[in-house]
């Protein structure tokens, strides 16, 4: 909203804002004055005909819901993350966003803007690593005091926020893993429910992967280290590519691994220098610059809203498969976890 207002994004300009909670909306009336519109109904929202756009950012179970209301009303949506809790009804909203071509639907997975990553994908992409072999990620820089979970009601149980530091903090990550490294066939995972915080979902989970081509990927995360670790390492055939503390670096073979004749020796390495102006605090912008340029220009999404569903499988794939204590292989039976889901949801309520 301050993005907007402060004309930040160019042929784009907030005229309405919808909350269900009247407190806040009383506090953007008094921020904003009376030049914009207010509603507390989403109904009355997708009937303004001045509206072309929405901003979906409430809580994760209505993305789906809220972003097919916004294709009915014939407006372009770009919907925070994730795209909903569980991929049942996101399949549903998928095949309904490719019956609409004209709509821009977009997700916000901002990450995807940081020239780090982007370069990341540039070098996988036309195999300059060779064949990927193994891919690790430690995510565990997501730190959240129990005030935080506190501080709103909704955090922090299946029934009405249905996931913990997967699918509320590390999306963004495993979104960025998937992209960069493809999406695996198998997931073995285990997640830590209420770990050192007095809440129902997971505060730590980890995840093995297995890929098509034998590769192998771990990936873990959590909110409860105060000295977290964002360290990204792929492997390939003929290189190895490590992002930490926002710098990138490569290291190159001097021939693929796979065709080495030696058997005593290890093939020659080298760094190789890659230059980098990470522009961070400008990801947000980035990707609402992208979306009115979707909708007027129609330049390609950073991240459509059907790209959602590849992180949010991953993540239904781990939870399912801690439950079930076995493999889960995808793409994932989505009834079978909506149905496992809805047992937690039963289960656990002692938030409520």
């Amino acid at each position: 909203a301050e993005m907007l207002v402060q004309q930040k994004i160019e042929q784009a300009q907030l005229v309405a804002i919808c909350s269900s909670t009247p407190q806040k909306l009383e506090k953007m009336r008094k921020k904003h004055g009376e030049s914009l519109r207010y509603y507390e109904e989403e109904e009355k929202l997708f009937l303004d005909s001045t509206v072309d756009a929405v901003l979906i950012t409430t809580p994760h179970y209505s993305h789906p819901q809220l972003a097919q209301e916004a294709i009915n009303a014939n407006k372009h949506f770009l919907c925070e993350k994730p795209i909903g809790v569980y991929t049942k009804n996101v399949v549903t909203l998928d095949e309904k966003i490719k019956e609409h071509p004209a709509l821009s639907c977009a997700i916000v997975f901002n990450q995807r803007t940081q020239p780090i990553y982007i370069k990341a994908k540039e070098l996988v992409d036309p195999g300059a690593l060779g064949e990927i072999r193994r891919s690790n990620w430690i995510s565990t820089n997501w730190y959240r005091s129990q005030e935080y979970y506190d501080a709103v009601s909704w955090r922090g149980s299946w029934k009405e926020d249905g996931g913990g530091v997967l699918l509320n903090q590390a999306v963004h990550q495993l979104d960025l893993w998937q992209w960069i490294c493809g999406m695996p066939q198998r997931i073995y995972g285990h997640i830590y429910p209420n770990k050192l915080r007095n809440i129902e979902v997971e505060t730590e989970g980890t995840i093995y992967a297995e890929y098509k081509n034998g590769a192998t990927g771990f990936f873990t995360a959590a909110t409860t280290e105060a000295m977290g670790t964002n360290r990204f390492e792929i492997v390939g055939s003929t290189g190895k590519l490590v992002i930490e503390n926002e710098q990138l670096h490569l290291w190159k073979m001097i021939q693929d691994e796979t065709f080495w004749p030696h058997s005593k020796d290890t093939p020659s390495y080298e760094e190789v220098p890659i230059d980098l102006i990470n522009e961070k605090d400008q990801q947000h912008q980035k990707v609402l610059e992208n979306f009115v340029q979707a909708i007027l220009f129609d330049e390609p999404l950073l991240a459509p809203a059907t790209e959602g569903i590849k992180s949010l499988s991953i993540i239904n794939a781990t939870y399912l498969s801690s439950w079930l204590d076995k493999g889960v292989d995808l793409p994932l039976d989505s009834q079978l976890y909506f149905e496992e889901l809805t047992k937690k949801k039963q289960s656990c309520l002692f938030l409520n």
